[in-house]
C-alpha cells in the first residue's frame, strides 16, 4: 500500500487515517439571511467530502470579525453574531457533524482578511500599515487603502481569533487552522512590504511574526481539550521581491515547533503574486504539480511536527512523492473540489486524476487569471452542494463574470443583514452605556 494511505498521528494524539488533506478553498457560499452560517448547499459540500475519503478536511476560511470578511459569501463564527438567528451556532454544528459522518476529521481554517477585504462591501479595511494592495489597474476598484492598525486593534484581533477557536470546539470540529498565507492579516504583518510599523509588530522578523505567535498562544490558551488540533498555514515565500522570504519561512517554522501546533502547512503568495495557482513561480515548479514540495522538504527535515505540502496535486505519482519523507501531509485543493471522492478512487488504484477543462491564461493574467481559476472551482462547488455533477469544463471568463454578477447582490444583502444588525446592536448598546453613566 503505497505511504499516503498509511495513518499518521499528530502531535495532540489524534490518528489521522491516511495522509490526505482536503486543503482550505474559498466557497462563497454562506447563508447571508443566517448571518453567514453555513447555507445547506454548502453542508451538503462537507457530507461529500467527508465521505470522500480524505482523512482531514479543513474548511474555506471562516472569518473571525463580521465587519472584515475576505468575501461577502465567507462564513463567519464569532460572539458577534451567536445571538443574530437561533438556527446560527446550529447551521455550523450540522456542517461539522455532515463531514464527521464520512469518517473525516474536520477542522475549521480562521482567517482575517487584513488589507485585503474587499471594497465592495464598505467596511474600513485594516493592515500592519497603510499600504494598499497592489494589483495594477484592478487595485482601486477592489480595494481601499488600508487603515494602520492600532495597539488597541491588534488586541482585539488576538481575542477574535482565540473566541472563534473556541467556539469552533464546542460545536464540535477537531480544530482549527490558523491562515497566515495568502496577503492576509498575519501574512501581511510578517511581510516587509505590507508592514511599515517601526513599533513591537514591526520591523525585524521576530517583531513581524509576533502577531502570528501570539494568536496560537491565545487559541492554546482558549481552548478546553488538549486534543483539540491547532495548525498554521504560513506562505514560503511572498514571491514579489522585498517580500517574506524562504528563510523567514524556515525560522517561522522552527518557532511553531515549540508553540504546540500539530501541523504546518505550506502555501505561497498572495492576492499581488498569486503563486498558490502556480503563477509567478520558477519554470520548474510552475509546471509540475506540488508547486511548492522543494520547500515542504527543507521544511520537513527541520521541523518536529508533521508538514503539509499543498498547491497542485493531480496525481498518485506527485501524491507519493510528497509524503514519500514519512513526515509530510498531502493537501489537495481543486482536485478533490471537483472530485470529492478522489481519495477514495486513489486508494483503489485508480488515478482520474481531475483537472479543469480550460484555462485563459493567453487573456487573462496575474490575478485575474487566478481569481477566474478559483471560480471555475466554485463553480463545481456549488453543484455539488445542490446534488448535481461538477462541472470542471465551464470557461473560466463566464465562472469569473457569474460570480462577480453574484458577489454584487451578495455585497448588498451583506449590507443589508448582517451590517444592519451589527449597526443596531452597536447602538442598543451605546444607549445602555449612556443609561449607566
Amino acid at each position: 500500500m503505497s505511504l499516503a494511505f498509511e495513518p499518521v498521528e499528530l502531535p495532540n494524539g489524534v490518528v489521522l487515517k491516511n495522509r490526505i488533506c482536503k486543503a482550505a478553498m474559498e466557497e462563497n457560499l454562506a447563508d447571508i439571511d443566517h448571518f453567514l452560517a453555513p447555507s445547506h448547499e454548502l453542508i451538503e459540500l462537507y457530507r461529500a467530502w467527508g465521505k470522500g475519503g480524505s482523512a482531514l478536511v479543513l474548511t474555506g476560511h471562516v472569518m473571525i470579525d463580521p465587519r472584515a470578511l475576505g468575501s461577502p459569501g465567507a462564513l463567519c463564527l464569532c460572539d458577534d453574531l451567536v445571538d443574530s438567528d437561533p438556527a446560527y451556532l446550529d447551521r455550523f454544528r450540522q456542517m461539522i457533524d455532515a463531514c464527521k459522518e464520512g469518517g473525516a476529521e474536520i477542522w475549521l481554517q480562521i482567517n482575517h482578511p487584513g488589507r485585503q477585504t474587499p471594497k465592495a462591501l464598505g467596511q474600513v479595511a485594516k493592515g500592519p500599515s497603510a499600504v494598499a494592495v497592489d494589483i495594477g489597474r484592478l487595485s482601486r476598484v477592489m480595494f481601499d487603502k488600508p487603515v494602520e492598525m492600532t495597539e488597541e486593534d491588534i488586541q482585539v484581533v488576538i481575542r477574535r481569533f482565540a473566541r472563534t477557536a473556541a467556539l469552533a470546539e464546542e460545536l464540535g470540529a477537531g480544530g482549527i487552522e490558523v491562515h497566515a498565507a495568502h496577503g492576509y492579516l498575519l501574512s501581511a504583518f510578517a511581510s516587509p512590504i505590507a508592514n511599515k510599523r517601526t513599533d513591537r509588530w514591526g520591523g525585524s522578523l521576530e517583531n513581524r511574526t509576533r502577531l502570528l505567535f501570539e494568536v496560537v498562544k491565545a487559541i492554546k490558551r482558549e481552548v478546553k481539550s488538549p486534543k483539540f488540533g491547532v495548525g498554521v498555514k504560513i506562505n514560503s515565500a511572498d514571491f514579489q521581491r522585498g517580500g517574506f522570504e524562504e528563510q523567514d519561512a524556515l525560522q517561522v517554522i522552527k518557532t511553531l515547533n515549540t508553540l504546540g501546533v500539530d501541523f504546518i502547512e505550506v502555501s505561497g503568495g498572495s492576492y499581488e503574486s498569486p503563486a498558490m495557482r502556480g503563477i509567478n513561480l520558477s519554470t520548474r515548479s510552475a509546471q509540475r504539480e506540488a508547486y511548492f514540495l522543494d520547500f515542504a522538504e527543507k521544511a520537513a527535515a527541520l521541523s518536529t511536527v508533521p508538514i503539509m505540502c499543498t498547491g497542485g496535486i493531480v496525481r498518485r505519482e506527485t501524491l507519493d512523492q510528497v509524503v514519500a519523507s514519512g513526515k509530510t501531509i498531502a493537501g489537495i485543493a481543486t482536485a478533490i473540489g471537483i472530485m470529492p471522492d478522489l481519495p477514495n478512487r486513489l486508494e483503489r488504484g485508480e488515478d482520474p486524476a481531475p483537472r479543469l477543462k480550460y484555462t485563459t491564461s493567453w487573456v487573462l493574467s496575474g490575478s485575474v487569471l487566478a481569481s477566474a481559476t478559483t471560480r471555475q472551482v466554485n463553480y463545481s462547488m456549488e453543484r455539488i452542494g445542490r446534488g448535481k455533477e461538477p462541472c470542471p469544463g465551464v470557461w473560466p471568463a463566464w465562472a469569473l463574470l457569474m460570480d462577480q454578477v453574484a458577489g454584487l447582490g451578495q455585497a448588498s444583502k451583506y449590507k443589508k443583514v448582517v451590517v444592519k444588525y451589527l449597526d443596531e446592536r452597536d447602538g442598543r448598546a451605546v444607549k445602555r452605556g449612556k443609561k449607566e453613566e
